[in-house]
């Protein structure tokens, strides 16, 4: 079992739960922060020490007060830790439902764990820590794991995320090539970009240009 944890939360109560459950699993040491920023601290102050946690349980959404950060995501928190101490594990503690987001979190952040914050979540979250104490394994809310098996989401690649986050701006079929060719995304002609569009289309079953923004938006890609 983990014995040294800690938790970023800004929600007291989401906080206290969490508390509970870690001190039910016999965890020695659990540390809190409000910010992201703090969180990255008190890692990088444990690593000094040579007393590195085990455990990470992040929220992906902070709300943002007077205080000036760094950092507002869970997402960024994450990233930043996984540079300095790449072996910790981390579970996500989240309302957050966008299939693709939550793909990206085990994908490209190799998180650990997805808990859905809800009824029965914080079950889930004693059933998660458990599990993936076990090397190699890895955990999500049962009623999310649907969301990963969703093929047209594993379809998706970068080229595909800058088209529409460049179509959810407004950006013309003229102006993305220009763009694109600036960044060096290839392929950058405009066919090539009218190609994937259409490609894109009929992936979503989206009726129009519009249509398949706000699609990408509720899976959250755009």
């Amino acid at each position: 079992m983990f014995k040294k944890v800690v938790v970023a939360e800004d929600l007291d109560s989401i906080t206290v739960a969490v508390n509970q459950t870690l001190q039910s699993l016999k965890v020695q040491e659990i540390q809190h922060a409000k910010y992201c920023d703090d969180a990255l601290l008190k890692i990088k102050k444990a690593l000094l020490d040579n007393q590195p946690y085990d455990l990470l349980i992040t929220d992906l959404s902070f709300k943002a007060d007077h205080r000036k950060v760094k950092m507002y995501t869970g997402e960024d928190l994450i990233e930043a830790i996984k540079k300095i101490q790449p072996n910790i594990k981390v579970v996500v503690y989240s309302i957050e439902d966008k299939s693709f987001r939550i793909k990206s979190l085990f994908e490209n952040l190799n998180i650990d764990a997805y808990i859905n914050k809800g009824r029965k979540s914080i079950g889930e979250l004693k059933t998660a820590i458990k599990t993936i104490t076990k090397e190699d394994h890895k955990y999500i809310s049962p009623q999310m794991a649907h969301l990963l098996q969703d093929k047209v989401i594993h379809e998706i690649d970068n080229f595909d995320i800058q088209l529409i986050k460049q179509l959810s701006l407004g950006t013309s079929l003229e102006e993305m090539e220009t763009i694109f060719k600036d960044l060096e995304i290839k392929p950058n002609s405009k066919s090539a970009i009218e190609k994937r569009l259409g490609k894109l289309k009929d992936y979503f079953k989206a009726k129009n240009t519009v249509h398949l923004i706000a699609i990408a938006k509720d899976l959250g890609i755009a």
